[in-house]
């Protein structure tokens, strides 16, 4: 195939929706335009990746970058930078900042922030609440927006809807997919004096497996009452897996990593309130059963659900400890790892961070590598063995539930709508990230 583009990677293992197997893949502008056999093309900029394998960009569709308000903790630019340095090309961001995501103000002030200033491409949340559920058809639909997020066990001020009523009106008013985080506020309420001052290990007794299935299970009738969509986050349950195979027509199902690699009480002996999340780590009952999910088909997509707090503030004695942990950066060598043990396959990998988010939200352009798709790319040595620390995390909170594991498998390139912008562990473009596109909200464009 002749040519002149802007960019090849030759010899690498392009993988994708139709298996993997040896091609050049060609770069123009911003998108991908060519793939196959490349040897007689030339560029400007020709990149020997004998050795690596090429994956769609990973999506990851669950972080907490914390801007505004709490970038004590992390900020869009910080946030982003880890990810790039992870491999990963796009973000979901999440509601819960200061002030809340739950106005096309507030909104469009993240937007404006966040264009040509964060490394990756990206989409922010809208908190659903009672106070702006009327408004919720317009802000779905707005720029930048990735659909509604509604918490409905314990968050921060207005953003929980913990009622059936309160749901079902948001999932009468809206029609994208939505969002829900996933646990009974009226059990979580009627279980806090099981929380041991000083003894994290209490956190999964409070939070338990019921509070998580209950609530699902409300949340699945609801979507069958109103005839709409529902994306159910951070599943920890074994419980779960079980009752969602049932209602793949309404519910998807987004997993962790933490939830697929930590384990109680293992994690809590050795972390302390560093393993502390919402939902919690469980022990390997659960863990097992979320593994059987992704082997079953029931797990839709990867979600880091990065979620960073200080040093100090982690190191307050539980239940002062607030929950959370940082992950956009390590979700990729994690799951390569796993990948490396035979746990997953590398086809599966790629349909849990790219294809499936593509396919759940409509994303436009992204998700597979094929001509006119936009270039985002994971390059990844499954060789290489590394270990993870510290050191290594750009997030503002400067630190990993992971620090001292050894992985085999690292991302080693990170291209942005054909930027390259990470390369071998460093930052080698800054500020490309645009606003994520959506094929349910394309904006009308003038005829030509």
């Amino acid at each position: 195939m002749r040519g002149t583009y802007d960019v090849i990677l030759r010899g690498g293992v392009v993988v994708n929706q139709d298996g993997e197997g040896v091609r050049d893949l060609a770069i123009a502008g911003e998108r991908i335009a060519a793939t196959g056999d490349l040897s007689r093309a030339s560029a400007g900029e020709v990149i020997d990746c004998t050795g690596l394998h090429i994956l769609p960009g990973v999506i990851d569709t669950q972080v907490h970058f914390r801007e505004p308000g709490l970038t004590h903790k992390e900020d869009l630019e910080t946030g982003s930078r880890a990810a790039v340095l992870g491999g990963v090309t796009a973000v979901f961001e999440m509601p819960n900042t200061d002030p809340q995501t739950t106005t096309a103000e507030a909104l469009a002030d993240k937007v404006k922030r966040a264009h040509r200033r964060m490394h990756c491409d990206f989409a922010f949340f809208v908190g659903g609440t009672r106070e702006n559920t009327k408004e919720l058809a317009e802000l779905e639909r707005l720029p930048g927006a990735a659909g509604v997020k509604v918490f409905m066990g314990s968050s921060t001020g207005t953003l929980m809807v913990e009622s059936d009523d309160g749901v079902r009106q948001i999932l009468k008013t809206i029609r994208r997919r939505a969002s829900f985080h996933s646990e009974d506020e009226y059990r979580l309420r009627e279980r806090k004096n099981l929380r041991i001052e000083g003894d994290v290990r209490s956190h999964p007794v409070w939070r338990d497996e019921i509070a998580a299935l209950t609530c699902t299970e409300r949340l699945v009738r609801l979507a069958r009452e109103t005839g709409k969509r529902v994306h159910i986050l951070h599943i920890s349950t074994r419980e779960e897996i079980e009752f969602l195979a049932a209602h793949k027509d309404v519910a998807s199902v987004e997993v962790t990593p933490h939830h697929l690699t930590l384990e109680a009480p293992a994690c809590y002996e050795r972390l302390g309130a560093y393993a502390q999340m919402n939902p919690p780590v469980r022990g390997g009952i659960h863990k097992q059963g979320i593994w059987r999910g992704i082997e079953q088909g029931i797990v839709d997509i990867l979600g880091s659900d990065h979620a960073p707090h200080t040093r100090e503030e982690k190191d307050k004695p539980y239940p002062a400890s607030p929950s959370g942990m940082t992950g956009v950066q390590t979700l990729v060598p994690i799951m390569l790892d796993h990948v490396h043990a035979g746990r997953l396959s590398l086809l599966r990998f790629v349909d849990l961070t790219s294809a499936g988010p593509a396919r759940l939200f409509g994303i436009a352009r992204k998700g597979r590598i094929a001509a006119g798709f936009d270039a985002d790319l994971t390059i990844v040595d499954l060789k290489r063995r590394e270990t993870i620390t510290s050191r290594w995390i750009a997030s503002r909170s400067a630190w990993t539930p992971y620090e001292g594991v050894a992985v085999t498998g690292w991302p080693v390139g990170t291209f942005v709508r054909g930027r390259r912008v990470m390369w071998d562990g460093g930052l080698v473009a800054e500020g490309v990230g645009e606003a994520v596109r959506f094929l349910e909200t394309l904006p009308a464009e003038p005829p030509r």
